[in-house]
């Protein structure tokens, strides 16, 4: 427990040993944590709870702050299980309190978990009393499910934004000031890139809206991470900006390799970016951790893909990524092909079909090399990088 403000405090836990998230869709080298909110007034609120496994870790924690029968209400911004596991758990010992749901929450939240619990609907706006506080709702659709939103905590200027701002973090402290700034960056970059990039025009709309309610923030208190007290908004700014997609101008060369041959076309490809001054990372896919990759990609405007040609197809480490390029929709990139074959060849034209299909358009005409390549085909490499560099240079 930790007090946020007199008679606010954080009440979560933290997951130290966490490395996989959403299943093994998501790598969390860094543990994480489930934060909920616990604010005490003339009526006592809950806003969200934690995953069920940690349920009874969770609800010893908040009896140390409050008799858990004298809840009267229970936020649930969102219904992941991550946030609204340990409902039942705590309903059993509250079951007077109300359950406060978005609009899209009154579906989502009975949908998992089929309790004839008593419901209030809110919309952006809404507002219910405590005493001298009171909780005022903002819908936030697609951030990332139909159903989340945001909780403001007024007059106390404590944002309680669920999903948005976060980072799979776990640590020692909870506000961002008692960390270590590059590891909480580096986290809150690849929460972003993996899992908010498909939504950025829905990002920048709800900042929007957010700064035009005109309420002052103090804090930002999301679901998982650290929590931002020290310049609250660098958050929301980082954001809005993360959000434009507008990349830098540097390249991330992904491939895998049999044999080496199309390491060894990767490699030319990048001394052709060095060569007009485009910096750029060659990661060999079998052995880069994919959402770390996908941080490079969210990162890079330059997105060149090699693989053999294997079964007709693709090696099936290179696959992921290009789905992941089709889920996350990102913008303002420009990509490029390459690899080896020893028969049919189609590996290079595969990724570039990808490439088509996710509308990033191609810096000039992929290389393909049978068998290993000539220095011939490492030339045509070289130029193909100093292609995607001029393009990068001149869009």
């Amino acid at each position: 427990m930790t007090e946020l403000a007199e008679g606010v405090y954080w009440v979560g836990v933290v997951d130290w040993g966490l490395r996989h998230f959403h299943g093994h869709e998501l790598s969390t080298h860094r543990g994480s944590t489930y934060n909920a909110y616990l604010v005490r007034d003339e009526k006592t609120a809950l806003v969200d709870t934690v995953w069920g496994p940690f349920a009874d870790k969770f609800l010893a924690g908040l009896r140390e702050a409050v008799d858990l029968a004298d809840i009267d209400y229970v936020v649930a911004n969102h219904a992941e299980p991550d946030h609204s596991g340990a409902l039942p758990a705590l309903m059993r010992e509250c079951p007077d309190a109300t359950v406060v749901v978005s609009k899209k929450g009154a579906e989502s939240i009975p949908g998992h978990y089929h309790e004839d619990w008593t419901f209030q609907t809110v919309g952006t706006g809404d507002r219910i009393r405590l005493g001298e506080r009171e909780l005022v709702f903002v819908e936030a659709p697609m951030l990332h499910w139909p159903d989340s939103m945001f909780t403001y905590l007024a007059p106390d200027g404590i944002l309680m934004p669920n999903d948005a701002f976060g980072q799979h973090y776990a640590t020692a402290y909870r506000f961002n000031d008692q960390v270590d700034q590059d590891e909480l960056w580096q986290e809150a970059l690849k929460y972003y890139a993996n899992i908010l990039t498909p939504f950025s025009p829905l990002v920048a709309k709800k900042i929007d809206e957010l700064l035009g309610l005109n309420l002052p923030v103090e804090m930002i208190a999301p679901s998982h991470g650290v929590l931002w007290r020290d310049e609250p908004l660098q958050i929301v700014e980082a954001y809005r900006a993360w959000a434009e997609q507008k990349g830098e101008v540097r390249a991330v060369v992904l491939y895998d390799t049999m044999w080496h041959a199309t390491r060894r076309m990767a490699e030319a490809v990048g001394e052709g970016l060095a060569a007009e001054g485009v910096p750029y990372k060659i990661l060999h896919l079998a052995t880069t951790d994919r959402n770390d990759a996908l941080v490079e990609l969210f990162r890079s405007r330059g997105i060149v893909i090699g693989s053999p040609t294997l079964n007709n197809g693709l090696l099936p480490t290179v696959m992921p990524i290009l789905e992941d390029c089709r889920g996350l929709k990102f913008r303002n990139k420009v990509g490029a092909a390459f690899g080896s074959y020893g028969w049919s060849g189609e590996g290079v034209g595969l990724i570039e079909e990808h490439f088509e299909t996710c509308k990033i358009p191609l810096a000039g005409k992929g290389v393909l090399a049978k068998w290993q390549p000539t220095e011939e085909d490492l030339g045509r490499c070289r130029d193909l990088g100093r292609k995607v560099a001029q393009a990068l240079k001149t869009t």
